[in-house]
């Protein structure tokens, strides 16, 4: 038995996995003995959990400086890295650092250094030119996906921080594609690898092919997503302002979604995705920027309105579906007036939309807004509390919370909004007066 069974049986409780998988279980066991780890999984397959479950394991609750440091290419991924270690309930501080995040925030939260640091290379880079961080005892060092880091021009970056370790012990790379060399200043030799690439289960997809014309195409994704009954779904479109037309074009008739792109300011990415995830909306209008990082499991239905620019981008949109060994589908709107992509095989089955097509969904859960959050001392637990006391709702009328450092979003019944906000817009969450209202 594992030395630290009793924790790991505590963690996986917190996180409510009942077991390890078999890709968590070999990086357990191959992270105590090896200095130089190459994760090789693709998304959906709990690769997060298999990396931070090794590293939790090595942190010394002595220690006062920064023991970890995990660079991700974006943001989505360093904010989903720290809800997972957020989720093991270690009591081990952790802090995520990025841009159109506030600095001076970040400079106040590292006052007192986390045991764990997560961030996109250039704002970790920016808190290092600043003296704001010290990472002379940092032990171990995880880059996650390795593969984009480099597509996307972060090597200077990586290297510039990686000098900054004097002591340490163990580098893990995480990646979906092989690599044969490491630059020399990794210092990667002789690397451990665990590749879950060519035995990793293909996810279970359903590709079916829905046949559109050029003007009636926003009808017929009209009737789809009303099909699918309020089931999640991610509608992906090429350019922001394709988004916004779709968006637009289905809050008009009824159907309410919300759109993710790289032209919103972080805030409102970060906002849109809190209430995707929390049910407020069952369908995401997004372009690329939502085909990594978002690892939302119950995702059922992935719908292409407009077809990528390559393969590899309509890989990663269908892997947002059909994720840890969930069933999803992905539907291919077939225009015959368009030309359709070399790389797309049309499906032989046809979607049809059932005689009986109902209207939209409305989704029965709506966020609400708090203007206090982690800085303030407002925790999940206090709002659960107020929202019981204050407002009269039952543990089943509230949905996912998430705090941000000046602000928190609570997922609650639709069917009563009105009378709750009456009843506790007048009160206050800790001794504090909050402005309290439902989330734009």
């Amino acid at each position: 038995m594992n030395k630290h069974q009793h924790q790991i049986d505590s963690i996986l409780s917190s996180i409510g996995f009942s077991e390890l998988n078999q890709l968590q279980q070999e990086t357990l066991e191959k992270s105590e003995t090896s200095k130089n780890m190459m994760l090789l999984s693709q998304t959906g397959s709990g690769k997060t959990f298999a990396f931070l479950l090794p590293l939790f394991l090595r942190l010394d609750q002595q220690v006062t400086d920064i023991q970890a440091v995990i660079l991700a290419p974006s943001r989505e991924l360093a904010i989903q890295i720290e809800s997972v270690f957020r989720a093991m309930k270690t009591n081990f501080k952790v802090l995520t650092c990025y841009g159109g995040h506030s600095m001076q925030v970040e400079k106040n939260s590292l006052s007192e250094s986390p045991a764990v640091l997560i961030g996109t290379p250039g704002r970790i880079c920016d808190h290092i030119t600043r003296n704001t961080i010290d990472l002379s005892n940092v032990k171990q060092f995880i880059v996650d996906e390795y593969d984009k880091s480099l597509e996307f021009g972060f090597e200077d970056q990586i290297k510039f921080i990686y000098q900054e370790f004097t002591d340490l012990r163990q580098t893990t790379l995480v990646s979906a594609t092989e690599h044969k060399e490491f630059p020399a200043y990794l210092d990667f030799n002789a690397p451990t690898i665990i590749n879950h690439l060519s035995n990793s289960q293909e996810p279970s997809i359903t590709f079916w092919n829905f046949p559109v014309k050029t003007s009636t195409k926003f009808e017929r994704l009209f009737d789809l997503l009303c099909s699918f009954n309020g089931e999640l779904t991610i509608v992906f479109c090429n350019f922001r302002e394709a988004t916004e037309s779709v968006s637009e074009y289905l809050n008009e008739n009824g159907y309410e979604s919300i759109i993710y792109h790289g032209g919103m300011e972080q805030d409102e990415r970060e906002r849109a995705l809190i209430k995707f995830r929390n049910g407020s909306y069952h369908t995401l209008i997004c372009t690329d920027l939502g085909s990594r990082g978002l690892d939302i499991p119950e995702i059922q239905h992935v719908v292409h309105f407009q077809y990528p620019h390559s393969e590899e981008a309509f890989i990663h949109r269908n892997g947002r579906t059909a994720r840890m060994k969930a069933n999803g589908s992905s539907y291919l709107l077939i225009n015959k007036e368009e030309n359709t992509p070399d790389y797309i095989q049309i499906p032989d089955t046809e979607y049809r939309i059932p005689n009986d097509l109902m209207g939209p969904t409305e989704s029965p859960w709506i966020t609400l807004y708090f203007s206090g959050g982690k800085k303030d001392k407002i925790n999940k637990i206090d709002l659960v509390g107020f929202l019981g006391q204050k407002g009269g709702l039952k543990k089943e009328e509230i949905g996912l919370i998430s705090v941000q450092d000046f602000t928190s979003y609570v997922a609650v019944k639709r069917k009563n909004i009105n009378s709750l906000l009456g009843k506790i817009r007048i009160e206050k969450v800790k001794g504090k007066k909050l402005k309290i209202a439902i989330s734009k």
